[in-house]
């Protein structure tokens, strides 16, 4: 048997509830590792309970922006998955809605208030 394919897509949001600071700008900075390590597992923890849960790999937050207002930060991530023969392939719509059932209609993740219109979900 040959191995799947890994296949990357990307997951952005906005978070309310998070000021953004110039550290978070620097991927050495204890700040960015920290806030990476918690968005990580909550990512991973969202999509486990999705539908690619099977055959999800896990989540690498790449980068935090500012958001509209000195409160809200961008995040950015990109997640993997193994794209077998027998799984169906990635539903970027369905997984956009399961993700909005699971943070509440886009509004929680974790201990975080999300902007409601920020989801994005790209193959």
């Amino acid at each position: 048997t040959t191995a799947a394919a890994l296949e990357r897509f990307t997951v952005n949001f906005t978070i309310t509830n998070l000021p953004y600071s110039a550290d978070l700008e620097n991927p050495d900075s204890a700040r960015f590792k920290a806030t990476q390590k918690v968005m990580n597992t909550l990512l991973d923890r969202l999509l486990k309970e999705s539908s690619i849960g099977p055959v999800f790999q896990g989540c690498e937050t790449t980068d935090f922006r500012p958001g509209s207002d000195r409160d809200q930060t961008r995040v950015d991530a990109v997640c993997t998955y193994s794209k077998e023969p027998w799984a169906a392939p990635l539903d970027r719509v369905g997984l956009y809605h399961q993700g909005s059932n699971s943070t509440r209609g886009i509004t929680q993740l974790g201990p975080y208030s999300l902007h409601k219109d920020s989801l994005y979900v790209n193959g």
